[in-house]
């Protein structure tokens, strides 16, 4: 193997300030996420956490396909600013693409005229494995940038390494960890939920109005809780130990509506107002994602016609979920392609919610769809195979429903309406709705107030306009008691699917409570 020198090289003093490259031919420290270690005080707990935050972007534009570069370009541009969405080819605010990209152009250019009589130079492409005594070969004009860059800055990404190795040592944040409350309920059956009372943690990272939460659907992971905010973050929370958040993720440009745990809690499915789908790993992050992109890994980053408002993930085909919104149609999308795979017609404006019944072979919209005497299309049913629907005469009131939820054991739903009320439905066909059971009390006026039957099926819980939670006895449909958890609207509250009577809530504040 021969070394060539080139004309802008400079002295072997200075290529020796150069990074030496680890085992797999990257430079050390190049692809590292921003980290930002915050000391978090949690009730009941002295514990502090590294809340982690993915650098996010902001006036993004032009959509393209895939690039398919080496990442050795990349590496070289010593740029930790790079975000999500993945897929994006050019995009204004971020130099360190565009010169990656141009990088890529000129070594494409070199290798077709190769055979010409100009001369070219050759772009240095690092080996698998590093050879002792061998520095690889950088740019000048790379080199000087990178020597150009503040002290301050430096200090900050080695004050951020620092961090992230600190919090996968201690483990004490790591997402794999089973949390020593959760492990004695990991082996028995769900026991009889009782109402929660007193106030274990108030989180209030979150500086607008929280969407969306939902538990990791992993038994044993379910300590994290996430969240979906309206001021463009999607948040991981250890709500069960400590009370802190793990990570925040700014990968939207505008409010994030709504968001999801895949079924094996490693990727959040997140849509918003910025109309674009975003599929993150939770343990690696945005920039982990970037790279493993650019290894030939499919990553799903998309954007759609329409804003976003509800995300479900089908309940037997875990890489298959469906996406409504501000739009009269309902999509299905297959994550190991990036395609839409049906298109569900409806003559609506928006869809509020969406709810798959058991088996996933049917699924439920409601919708915004309103007429004077009647409200037919408020809740459509749908065949998931042939997109055809099998019903828009389940729900007759002048109300819309802007939640649905499904009871864990029995084959019946719940729809929230904007009367004051939660009606009760079949879930086989017809779907009749029971005009015995009506569980009102609370107010709804107007919010997108989520609710939930507690695992075992004998609690229906719901948050209200007011502040409270109102709890419901299924069964006889009355009021058991209700928490007065918030100042501003409950948006949602929601049981922890192992612990017993561990109830997570949300406001319009921005606020999360967890209660037992």
């Amino acid at each position: 193997m021969s070394l060539v020198a080139y004309e802008d090289s400079d002295s072997e003093t200075e290529t020796g300030k150069t990074e030496a490259p680890d085992a797999s031919g990257r430079q050390t420290n190049q692809l590292s996420s921003p980290v930002s270690c915050v000391q978090h005080f949690a009730p009941r707990s002295t514990e502090s956490g590294c809340e982690l935050h993915p650098a996010g972007s902001s006036g993004r534009s032009g959509w393209s396909r895939v690039y398919e570069g080496p990442l050795e370009h990349l590496a070289q541009n010593n740029n930790t600013d790079l975000a999500p969405p993945y897929c994006q080819r050019g995009y204004s605010g971020h130099a360190a693409l565009s010169v990656a990209y141009k990088n890529y152009e000129q070594a494409s250019s070199s290798s077709t005229n190769s055979g010409s009589g100009v001369s070219q130079k050759r772009a240095h492409t690092d080996s698998t494995t590093a050879i002792k005594g061998i520095r690889p070969y950088i740019p000048k004009r790379l080199r000087q940038e990178n020597s150009n860059k503040p002290e301050k800055e430096e200090s900050d990404q080695r004050g951020s390494s620092d961090c992230d190795v600190k919090l996968n040592v201690s483990g004490e944040q790591t997402f794999r960890k089973i949390s020593e409350l959760i492990k004695p309920y990991l082996g028995s059956k769900y026991k009889v939920t009782e109402v929660p009372k007193s106030l274990i943690f108030c989180m209030s990272k979150h500086s607008g109005p929280v969407n969306e939460i939902q538990w990791c659907p992993v038994r044993e992971q379910s300590h994290m809780l996430l969240s979906a905010s309206m001021d463009k973050t999607v948040k991981v929370w250890d709500a069960v130990d400590t009370g802190c958040c793990l990570k925040t993720y700014s990968c939207h440009s505008c409010a994030v509506r709504a968001a999801r745990w895949s079924s094996c809690g490693r990727r959040i499915l997140t849509g918003g107002f910025d109309s674009v789908l975003h599929l993150t790993d939770v343990e690696t992050g945005a920039m982990e994602m970037l790279y493993q992109l650019w290894k030939g890994k499919q990553i799903f980053s998309t954007k759609t016609e329409f804003r976003i408002s509800a995300l479900k993930f089908h309940p037997t085909e875990s890489n298959v979920f469906i996406c409504g919104g501000f739009s009269p149609e309902v999509k299905a999308w297959d994550l190991r392609t990036s395609k839409v795979l049906r298109v569900y017609k409806a003559a609506v404006q928006q869809t509020l919610d969406i709810l798959f019944l058991p088996e996933g072979r049917e699924f439920l919209t409601s919708t915004d769809a309103v007429s004077r005497d009647s409200a037919d299309r408020t809740i459509i049913a749908w065949d998931f195979q042939s997109a055809a629907k099998i019903s828009n005469q389940i729900f007759h009131e002048r109300y819309t429903c802007p939640s649905l939820t499904l009871h864990p054991k029995e084959p019946v739903f719940v729809a929230q309406t904007n009367g004051n009320y939660m009606a009760l439905f079949s879930a086989q066909r017809p779907y009749r709705i029971n005009k015995k059971k009506r569980y009102e009390g609370h107010k709804v006026e107007g919010f997108a107030l989520g609710c939930e039957f507690s695992p075992d099926g004998t609690l229906l819980v719901t948050g209200s306009s007011d502040g409270k939670v109102f709890f419901y006895n299924y069964h006889t449909s009355r009021i058991i008691r209700t928490l007065s958890a918030h100042k501003d609207a409950c948006v949602s509250a929601i049981f922890h699917p192992v612990l017993p009577s561990l109830l997570a809530t949300c406001d319009w504040a921005g606020e999360i409570k967890v209660w037992q």
